[in-house]
């Protein structure tokens, strides 16, 4: 009796000290940062060498399941749907039968649960279970290995989620580049004097946006005035954008296009870089100080307006939105004289479109009548003053797509 006593005090002594070493070498090689694959073969050793089974396989989930570990066993384990076949099992369980070829294969499924989520099942083999006994020291290993395994794809899940992390900041600093780049594109002083007053405000859903405006004199007494949208959203939009404003630059710059000629050439560079993927909305338009004529195209933009304080008319001529076809199918040149003191309001569809928590949109109408009702204010104050207004629309709700106003008066 005493030598069965001092035999099983041996063995429980033992066991702690393996349990003890087997965690101390697991933990050691996660704190000096080793990777995934000799964590797995160090756990691979102590399943296969020290504890004796031969056959097991572990499966883990990390953004989709997969099979971190497989000793001794040939079958497929690639096609599992481990949700389906496993997702039962919540504690250590012995496979008595099923209808799952793998489990038929297996003698115990040890599932990891972490935050109440499943991490991971251990398929284990030739489990001893038979035997007076071995069955409460069997399950304390197995317990003991459910402990290794819970620590390991605890420490796998702590460093995928270290790496998303990284991901998003690494993505928040290209955020932070691509909205300082986009912000030196829009002008950084817009006229107000004794001629004209002109003012914008933009606000980028996100970081960084889809919407550009443009003032750009040629000469004392002409000026390029525009806005664009593109279709979609984030840095690839921002980029096609930032593309396309020095591509008008640039064209500028370099020569001048009679209407018809430049909306060809734009809409053949939002064709080769977009490459079909996105369009780009825009209007745009020429004024002559002097002789107060105004031409423009309206590339399938929202129609910018123009009010004197008495009438309001759209400026609806133009073409198809540039990206849409490799060739546009017809250019109208809209041309106007601009009485004393008109008013041109340009926006992007993120005012119009603008949603409150009825599921109703601003609107052109509201927009139209607000500007009209409030001439002639200050154009810095008159885009304050719709800002304000779609503030209160929207209300506690989030903007839903990029907002901008450019508005100009010609006295």
């Amino acid at each position: 009796m005493r030598d069965t006593l001092v035999k099983n005090l041996e063995n429980q002594i033992q066991l702690k000290d393996f349990k003890l070493n087997s965690l101390l070498e697991i933990t050691n090689a996660i704190n000096l940062q080793r990777n995934v694959e000799e964590i797995t073969r160090l756990f691979e050793f102590i399943i296969r060498e020290q504890l004796g089974f031969d056959k097991f396989v572990l499966y883990n989930k990390q953004e989709d399941w997969n099979c971190l570990s497989r000793v001794g066993y040939r079958g497929k384990v690639k096609d599992l749907n481990v949700e389906q076949v496993l997702g039962r099992f919540k504690e250590i369980t012995v496979i008595e039968s099923s209808k799952s070829a793998i489990l038929n294969d297996f003698d115990v499924v040890i599932p990891v649960f972490h935050d109440g989520r499943a991490l991971a099942y251990l398929l284990l083999d030739k489990v001893d279970l038979k035997y007076e006994g071995r069955y409460d020291r069997t399950f304390s290993y197995l317990s003991f290995i459910q402990t290794l395994v819970n620590i390991i794809v605890v420490a796998i899940e702590n460093r995928r989620m270290a790496r998303e992390e990284l991901s998003q900041e690494r993505f928040k600093r290209e955020l932070e580049i691509a909205s300082t780049m986009q912000k030196l594109l829009f002008p950084e002083e817009l006229p107000s004097n004794q001629r004209m007053d002109i003012s914008a405000r933009y606000t980028p859903r996100h970081e960084v946006g889809g919407d550009y405006y443009d003032f750009i004199p040629l000469g004392d007494d002409e000026y390029i005035i525009c806005i664009a949208d593109v279709s979609g959203k984030g840095i690839s939009a921002a980029m096609l954008m930032a593309n396309f404003q020095a591509t008008i630059r640039t064209l500028f710059q370099y020569k001048r296009f009679d209407m018809q000629t430049l909306m060809e050439e734009l809409n053949k560079k939002v064709m080769s870089t977009a490459k079909g993927e996105k369009f780009i909305t825009f209007f745009i338009a020429h004024y002559e100080a002097n002789s107060r004529k105004l031409s423009y195209v309206n590339a399938g933009h929202n129609h910018p307006f123009i009010t004197d304080g008495k009438a309001i008319e759209n400026l609806d001529q133009g073409c198809i939105g540039l990206g849409m076809m490799d060739e546009l199918p017809f250019i109208n040149v809209g041309k106007k004289v601009l009485k004393p003191n008109t008013t041109i309001v340009l926006y992007t569809d993120g005012v119009v479109e603008l949603e409150n928590e009825s599921e109703e949109f601003f609107g052109t109408d509201r927009l139209v009548k607000l500007v009209h009702s409030y001439y002639p204010l200050k154009m810095e104050d008159m885009n304050s003053l719709i800002f304000s207004k779609l503030d209160e629309w929207k209300g506690p709700l989030d903007l839903v797509d990029d907002t901008a106003i450019f508005s100009c008066r010609f006295f």
